[in-house]
């Protein structure tokens, strides 16, 4: 099944103001691309459901640092008025050695929106495309009971291990392709492209032609 993900204007939800209840009394919210203008209601969003320190020290993190997503899996929801409402990425890795796979996560929804199907529709988007697209296993860490409905199971992945401490019970997998994880054993790695960082001679050629302003 082909999805028809479209993207919101940039333009639309440019400006990072905090959401409130009463700004959700709309339409359903609508799953997009996310774009880069979505980064910093993102973050916020994140920071609100997870605390920002708890959740930049988890294990699966460590999977995720320093890594772009996974090309066209990385999904806003956006408010009636564009502001993001929801969120989840995709995030290529080895399930030991020579096996690719997704992480998935973290999957956040405003809690206005909670109990409204949203994350249930975003899961659904998400595995839908990532088959698509040809991956073969997504690997998660989270609620065990909530993830079985997507067929999410701890079994698939006893033969692997994260790199830091991790609940083996949380720790789950899915087959998008049968036997993806037959036999997956060793320790899960990152392998998506990593995110570009400015050299410092970039950084000093946009401060020498203006590009680059200084804070007072």
């Amino acid at each position: 099944m082909e999805l028809a993900v479209t993207d919101f204007a940039a333009s639309a939800r440019a400006q990072a103001t905090p959401v409130t209840v009463k700004d959700f009394a709309g339409p359903t919210p609508a799953i997009t691309l996310e774009t880069p203008a979505d980064l910093a209601q993102r973050e916020a969003l994140l920071d609100l459901a997870f605390g920002r320190a708890a959740r930049l020290a988890k294990t699966s993190e460590r999977l995720r640092e320093g890594r772009k997503p996974a090309d066209g899996l990385a999904f806003a929801a956006h408010g009636a008025d564009g502001r993001v409402v929801g969120t989840l990425r995709l995030w290529h890795v080895a399930a030991g050695p020579a096996r690719p796979a997704l992480l998935l996560g973290p999957l956040a929804v405003h809690p206005w929106f909670r109990d409204r199907g949203l994350g249930k529709a975003m899961m659904a988007t998400a595995i839908l495309e990532a088959t698509r697209l040809g991956h073969g296993a997504i690997l998660l860490v989270g609620d065990a009971p909530y993830y079985a409905r997507f067929g999410f199971d701890v079994a698939l992945t006893e033969g692997l291990w994260l790199p830091g401490a991790f609940d083996r019970r949380r720790f789950l997998g899915l087959e998008l392709r049968s036997g993806a994880l037959d036999g997956a054993r060793g320790l899960v790695s990152p392998t998506g492209a990593p995110v570009e960082v400015p050299s410092l001679s970039e950084l000093m050629a946009l401060e020498t032609t203006g590009g680059l302003k200084r804070s007072a």
